[in-house]
């Protein structure tokens, strides 16, 4: 895809409307099916099969884990919305949908294809060993095994069949694609008159009495409108404030460290060679014995000469990806390999060639040819971190003991928050907030519970303690109202250089307007006169120069059937511009070509036969959504 539509994404999908469509989203596909005969209460329904409660907020946590997996510093908050939690039910309708079409098309994947499709596309590059075969660390570290991970490969490509074939017979006039394309990137070449405020301004000096009829005018009231705020005292019990006070002893120290010693360890990796005779276990009997027999024939002839493995397997081995290497596997840590394999390889000695060692790819016979780490760390390399976590268990002994006393105390002498300050040895803090989470704000003082409690009547208006308010996880908070400040509009007096240089930058952008708009009128007058322009540039979508949004758009869709002509636009600071259209010139060719421009409209011509076609399937097979309100899904963990 062209560097243009990478950078311009928004304003392609603007200007391109409905040809510009996303990808089709899917959530995860495993474990959905296992929950159809649950207990909740459908929430949507595809094909006469219900999609429960329980189902969709799996896939809110799928769709949540896969942001964060992809924004590692997403807000959390972002992923808990409305919206967000309507889009993972309507991605789980629309997979749903895609799987009863394809179940009824009869669309199958087979093994070859899947084979090739892994060891060939590029997307798959980072999950392949160096001789091709599949990273059972990586598939690990994803909560699968080489079989979860085959499974859901098919799955996903007989989805994609499902609309795949109208995405590809989609044809496109090459004039169609030039005509949107030239819409999109047409140049013109512009002058330009700025009338800044900043010009105007030191001229103006308005009198107190214009301040102080522009302050009480009542359509400015607003601008110097005070939000209500509380000044508040507060005071929080959480697992950092006891951390300070826990005691302990090297002793204990040591204690820990032993009895945790594996916690410590380098974890132990193995390598090993294997030659695998490949028999699923759903193949018919007689296939499997034949394929048992072929694997004990091998075992026997290693067994006799253990320095013929490597030929053995690049001969024999149905694994063609450690094949090539003699079936090295190359280094690999527990449970990295499926279990029967996994366990095999942990019972072995270096140089020892296993027993047929059965799994769901088939017989296997193993030979461990090495072992690395297992070491355990010696205390002072972890002292630093047994500490911490022994501090942080006592704290957390701690928190269990105390919290209800945190509770009572807050409760029982509501009219302070010293005395549980003094009891448990807590900072008394203070701050500023309002209803709502201030910008920056953290920690408790961005707590929605905290905030609510802090301004409801027993706290606004007895000012007594809050109750205690879980504002995070191990963490209460109690604060109290020292001083209330109600919605208001402070006096003049307080506020009268703000309301001066509202007055002043109102004043200087009247005047901005009065003369970019007298200057206009003598350009259009006479074209001719080019005073005070700036030189001659080319702006276009692709290359809007200093110029809003707005203001180019004003300029390309000014009428150009008669050159040269001038358009006015106010500025977002309240100036004023004048721009001089010279005349029209073709697209940039260095950002577009007609073969690129023809191959990038077409595929957004095939996305949106794909989604005409994926409305059609939901429509026969009587895909619902039931729940009206996207806030009625369940809160995602």
């Amino acid at each position: 895809m062209f560097e243009f539509v990478r950078t311009h994404n928004r304003l392609f999908q603007f200007i391109l409307l409905l040809l510009i469509l996303p990808s089709f989203a899917f959530v995860g596909m495993q474990g959905y099916t296992s929950m159809m005969g649950g207990a909740n209460a459908g929430v949507a329904s595809v094909d006469g099969r219900k999609i429960t409660q329980a189902e969709w907020d799996v896939a809110q946590r799928d769709q949540a884990e896969r942001i964060r997996r992809q924004n590692p510093g997403v807000d959390a908050k972002l992923l808990d919305t409305p919206e967000v939690k309507r889009q993972a039910l309507e991605g789980l309708v629309t997979e749903r949908t895609m799987q009863a079409a394809a179940t009824h098309q009869h669309f199958t994947v087979s093994d070859e294809r899947l084979a090739t499709l892994f060891q060939r596309d590029p997307q798959f590059a980072f999950m392949r060993n160096p001789d091709g075969s599949v990273n059972k660390a990586i598939l690990s570290a994803q909560g699968m095994n080489s079989a979860i991970f085959v499974e859901k490969l098919r799955q996903d490509l007989s989805l994609r069949q499902v609309t795949s074939g109208v995405e590809s017979s989609g044809v496109v006039a090459a004039t169609n694609a030039k005509l949107a394309f030239d819409a999109l990137l047409q140049q013109r070449e512009v002058q330009l008159q700025r009338f800044d405020i900043k010009d105007f301004a030191a001229k103006i000096n308005p009198s107190d009495a214009d301040i102080e009829a522009f302050y009480k005018e009542p359509a400015n009231a607003a601008k110097f409108q005070l939000p209500e705020s509380a000044k508040i005292q507060y005071v929080m019990l959480d697992l950092e404030a006891l951390k300070k006070d826990v005691k302990f002893t090297d002793a204990d120290l040591q204690d820990y460290y032993k009895q945790n010693a594996s916690r410590y360890a380098v974890a132990e990796e193995r390598r090993a060679s294997h030659i695998l005779v490949k028999s699923e276990r759903s193949a018919p009997a007689a296939e499997r014995a034949k394929a048992k027999a072929k694997a004990e024939e091998l075992l026997a002839e290693v067994r006799k000469n253990p320095a013929s493995f490597a030929d053995v397997a690049k001969k024999n081995s149905d694994d063609k990806g450690s094949a090539a290497n003699g079936g090295d596997l190359d280094f690999f840590g527990p449970k990295a390999m499926v279990p029967e394999f996994d366990a095999a390889v942990y019972a072995m000695k270096q140089g020892e060639i296993s027993n047929l060692v059965e799994t769901d790819f088939g017989y296997h016979i193993i030979q461990l040819t090495g072992t690395r780490g297992g070491d355990k760390k010696p205390f002072e390399a972890v002292r630093a971190e047994v500490e911490a976590e022994v501090r942080k268990q006592l704290a957390q002994r701690r928190y269990s003991e105390v919290a209800e006393q945190f509770g009572n105390l807050v409760y029982e002498q509501s009219d302070s928050l010293q005395p549980v300050a003094d009891k448990l040895k807590l900072q008394l803090q203070t701050a500023t907030v309002q209803r709502q989470p201030m910008l920056g704000a953290t920690g408790p003082l961005a707590s929605p519970k905290l905030l609510e409690a802090v301004f409801g009547n027993d706290a606004l208006r007895n000012k007594r303690n809050t109750e205690a308010v879980e504002t995070g996880p191990n963490q209460l908070v109690s604060a109290r109202i020292v001083q209330h400040n109600p919605v208001r509009v402070p006096p003049l007096a307080d506020v009268k250089d703000k309301a001066r240089a509202l007055l002043v930058r109102k004043l200087a952008g009247e005047q901005a307007k009065k003369a970019g708009e007298a200057r206009l009128a003598v350009l259009k007058a006479n074209p001719a006169d080019t005073a005070g322009l700036e030189a001659a540039e080319s702006v276009s979508r692709a290359k809007p120069s200093n110029l809003t949004r707005a203001q180019l758009e004003a300029v390309l869709g000014a009428d150009a059937s008669k050159l040269p002509t001038a358009v006015g636009v106010s500025a977002e600071d309240g100036g004023y511009l004048i721009v001089r259209i010279n005349k029209l010139q073709p697209p940039d060719p260095t950002i577009i070509d007609d073969r690129r421009a023809n191959l990038q409209y077409t595929g957004a011509w095939a996305r949106a036969e794909g989604q005409a076609y994926l409305a059609a399937l939901k429509s026969q097979y009587k895909a619902v959504i039931k729940v009206e309100a996207p806030a009625s899904a369940a809160s995602a963990p």
